[in-house]
């Protein structure tokens, strides 16, 4: 998938399991997302081989649009990671996959989320922020391509 499309007049976005199908769509969102995209190998391993995986896509038109995934262990929930496609960004998909992703964390017994995300992506901490997550620490050099610190966000219920 080429990441230039954007939203489309009238398009539903409707959440799905993630399928190995659906890799290629979003590998291509991972690499103009991150300065150090996961690979084809760790997604494989995350919808084969990972019991305490849950990993959703969000599909417009039959197309991965954005995708999240989580690590469910016992009653907490750990969000692995979230990107939506450069031309569905600013439109409410990243708060509507968060909101998916505790929606199914709750369905779960899950009581509490925590996340990591970079202090200078000012978006996502924003919105991290609006859905009641809270900066509890920091992870100091936590991101091996720039040395930045990770900040630690948790979300209690």
């Amino acid at each position: 998938m080429a990441c230039e499309a954007g939203p489309q007049t009238g398009a539903r976005v409707r959440f799905a399991p993630m399928k190995l199908r659906h890799l290629p769509e979003v590998l291509a969102i991972e690499r103009v997302s991150f300065p150090t995209p996961w690979t084809r190998q760790a997604f494989v391993f995350e919808i084969l081989y990972n019991e305490c995986a849950r990993y959703v896509v969000a599909l417009a038109g039959g197309r991965v649009v954005g995708y999240a995934g989580m690590w469910v262990l016992v009653d907490e929930a750990h969000l692995t990671n979230i990107a939506v496609h450069p031309g569905w960004r600013g439109l409410g998909l990243g708060r509507a996959l968060m909101e998916e992703m505790l929606a199914r964390a709750r369905s779960l017994g899950v009581r509490a989320m925590t996340l990591e995300v970079r202090p200078s992506n000012l978006p996502a901490v924003r919105l991290y922020a609006s859905l009641g997550f809270v900066e509890r620490g920091r992870r100091k050099g936590y991101y091996a391509d720039t040395g930045e610190d990770a900040l630690i966000m948790w979300k209690e219920w």
